[in-house]
């Protein structure tokens, strides 16, 4: 199964956008407001989904002013390894293409993986979490 992608274009550089990356406190305005990470290479995070699923993980990467990568487990369904969530920042003429992509669904160890790429396909639509940080960014920046 591909990857679950979404691209939004936000009318501001990509250093205006990375500063809504750059502390828990700014994460929650536009993620999750309850999240708790340690915003470095291998540090934790927990937060609710917004199916009340608690998701917790890792920084993997992080790359200022271009990328974010966390692991990404839904505690307590069954997941045996953790899938990915990856924003990645891309300067543009008008601004940034902010690109938000969850994969690894097929290594999740459950025979059900398919099931739930595709509720992560219809969630990305419904959240609008990209929306929510273009918000942020041209209305608190």
């Amino acid at each position: 199964m591909p990857d679950i992608s979404r691209s939004l274009e936000i009318s501001a550089p990509p250093t205006t956008v990375w500063k809504w990356f750059t502390t828990q406190e700014m994460l929650r305005q536009w993620l999750r407001p309850d999240i708790v990470i340690d915003l470095v290479v291998g540090g934790d995070y927990r937060m609710l989904g917004s199916d009340g699923t608690t998701i917790s993980g890792v920084v993997l990467e992080l790359v200022p002013e271009k990328r974010l990568v966390l692991s990404w487990l839904e505690e307590g369904t069954g997941w045996k390894h953790p899938a990915r969530l990856v924003v990645e920042l891309e300067p543009t003429s008008g601004g940034t293409r902010a690109t938000l992509t969850h994969d690894g669904f097929a290594g999740i160890g459950t025979p059900g993986w398919q099931s739930t790429a595709e509720s992560y396909r219809r969630g990305l639509s419904t959240h609008r979490v990209l929306e929510g940080l273009a918000e942020v960014v041209q209305t608190r920046a």
